[in-house]
Parts: structure tokens; C-alpha cells; sequence
């Protein structure tokens, strides 16, 4: 049984990864950590690093960058492999991220969904067989989201880009600009509203024809079921740093 400390425990992706755990024999909630104690779970909540005392085999973290930061220390100090899969996450932050990762096994996903980074791969297939078309991104979340665009569309987008040998620009704010579209881009919409979970729409614009391909998450869940994959995944490997396409 993997042992799992969950970071963020009490956020709405926290409670999904818990919910996931506890319907899951190969997974044992070990402890939480999160501003407070809110006493719901039968596990520990720890809101000092600190204080923890168990030593669980992966850790899993749906939060926010300052704490993603903060519990990959722990993680660095501790020798633990830990999964993230929080968005918003500055360059420079991301960078660290691979670095440590030279010391402890890292799994990093801006989105959990297996399906999503089926969907990477096949839109850089498309991208090459399209490519003189205008590629543009659509992403559709809940009111909630702090970071636009979404960590998947710019992931989405990074693979397209590298099919096409990196050629394009991303454009994230056409309202300032009296000018025509430039065909070396890559547009980006965000669209915020009620509790949608996620949708992402990748659409190739051709003079007489459009190619759109769109995934659309109905449940928070497939992303907790994505993690657990990624700590399963985790728990065997070396120090390095691993994503969704490792395990695809």
C-alpha cells in the first residue's frame, strides 16, 4: 500500500485526491497539510510543515505555488518523491522544479487527465499536417481559476510549437492592438465562469474549412485518478523528472 501525504488537503482538488485514495486499495491517506485543521478528515492535517511526524512514500500536491514551494523543501529535505500538479507556476518556479528533480523523483502535469496529454500528442501531429493554418486556443474553467491561460492550453500550445520547430508566438491580448492577425501565432482565449470544470479547444483555421479538437472534463475526479497514476508511477523510479508522457 503507497502511503500518501496530500498537500492542500482541503481544497476542492484536495478532497477529490482523498475521495480517490479512499476508494482505492493500493492508497492510504497518511496525513494532510493545509492552513487548518478543519476536522473533517480521520488523518492528520498539519498546517506547520514542521510538525510533521509520519513519513509517507509520495507526495501529492493540489495547491498553490507559495505552498508547492514550500512542501517541495520538505520533500528535498525529507527524500520524497512527490507529484504536482499545481498551475501558475512562474517560469523560475518551474525551473526549480527541475532542479530538484536532479535529487528526488518528480511528476509534473499541468493537467492530470490522461486523455489531455493524449490530446498533446495529437494536436502536434495535426499542427504538422496544418501547418499553415491559424491555430488558436479556447479554455473554458470554473470562476474560481486564478491563472489564465489555463497551465493545459500553454501546454498544449508548447507542443504544437515544437512540432512546428518553435516557430510560433503566443498572443495573449489582442484588445490593445489595430493591427491584422500574424500568421507565425498562436492565439489564446480564457473564458471564467460558474463551476465548469475544464475545457480546451484546439481549432486549425483554414481559408474554406476550420479542424477543431476539443476535450471537455465533466468531473474533478480524472484528474485525482491522473495523480494517483503519476505516484504509482513515482514510487519505482530514480531521482528525475517525469510527466504524463512517461506513463503514456
Amino acid at each position: 500500500m503507497i502511503k500518501i501525504l496530500v498537500n492542500g488537503c482541503n481544497g476542492k482538488m484536495g478532497q477529490e485526491v482523498v475521495n480517490a485514495i479512499n476508494n482505492n486499495e493500493k492508497f492510504e491517506v497518511l496525513c494532510g497539510v493545509d492552513m487548518a485543521d478543519n476536522g473533517k478528515y480521520i488523518f492528520p492535517v498539519y498546517s506547520k510543515l514542521e510538525d510533521i511526524r509520519e513519513k509517507p512514500d509520495a507526495i501529492i500536491d493540489f495547491s498553490v505555488p507559495k505552498a508547492t514551494m514550500n512542501i517541495l523543501k520538505y520533500a528535498m529535505e525529507q527524500k520524497i518523491p512527490i507529484v504536482i500538479a499545481t498551475t501558475g507556476l512562474s517560469k523560475e518556479e518551474n525551473e526549480y522544479i527541475k532542479e530538484c528533480s536532479k535529487e528526488i523523483p518528480i511528476f509534473q502535469s499541468a493537467n492530470m487527465s490522461y486523455d489531455i496529454n493524449l490530446m498533446k500528442k495529437i494536436v502536434a501531429e495535426v499542427a504538422k499536417m496544418l501547418s499553415d493554418t491559424d491555430i488558436e486556443i479556447i479554455e473554458t474553467h470554473h470562476n474560481r481559476k486564478i491563472d489564465a491561460p489555463s497551465g493545459t492550453a500553454l501546454a498544449l500550445a508548447g507542443s504544437i510549437n515544437e512540432a512546428l520547430g518553435n516557430s510560433k508566438e503566443y498572443e495573449f491580448n489582442r484588445f490593445a492592438k489595430r493591427e491584422k492577425r500574424n500568421k507565425n501565432q498562436i492565439g489564446f482565449s480564457s473564458i471564467r465562469g460558474g463551476n465548469i470544470v475544464g475545457e480546451h479547444t484546439v481549432s486549425f483555421f483554414g481559408e474554406n474549412e476550420t479542424f477543431e479538437i476539443t476535450h471537455r472534463a465533466y468531473s474533478r475526479g480524472v484528474f485525482a485518478e491522473g495523480a494517483l497514476k503519476g505516484a504509482e508511477f513515482l514510487v519505482r523510479q530514480k531521482p528525475g523528472y517525469y510527466t504524463m508522457e512517461n506513463i503514456i
